[in-house]
């Protein structure tokens, strides 16, 4: 596996913790679809989060966050009502929110920031 792999997976395994300790339940992890790949969808009350993780050492090439563009946002909410649409029981009577992650440094002890709305 690629160290960037791996980079990822661990900063993934650092967001659900942090999701759960916030008092998210995930409810899903790395949903696939034709349109693309949800990192993890949560629910928290009655919103229904669908999450995009960035993880990086430095921010040498740029904050992680920084990596979500306005054509990367539309895709993420594309995947948000193809998850809801996948899964009714779930999401029904819930508002859907697009959130993200970012980490910087090792996802083990890293700086971690969580935008609750992303737009």
């Amino acid at each position: 596996m690629a160290a960037k792999d791996e980079l990822g997976r661990d900063g993934e395994q650092r967001a659900v913790r942090h999701l759960t300790e916030a008092g998210y339940e995930v409810v899903d992890r790395n949903w696939r679809c034709p349109q693309g790949e949800i990192d993890i969808v949560a629910v928290h009350g009655d919103v229904l989060a669908i999450v995009e993780v960035k993880t990086r050492r430095t921010v040498g090439f740029g904050h992680p966050l920084e990596a979500i563009d306005a054509r990367k946002a539309r895709r993420l909410w594309q995947l948000a009502h193809a998850w809801a649409a996948a899964h009714p029981e779930t999401s029904r009577g819930r508002t859907i929110r697009v959130e993200a992650i970012g980490i910087v440094g090792d996802p083990a002890d890293g700086t971690v920031e969580h935008l609750e709305d992303v737009s």
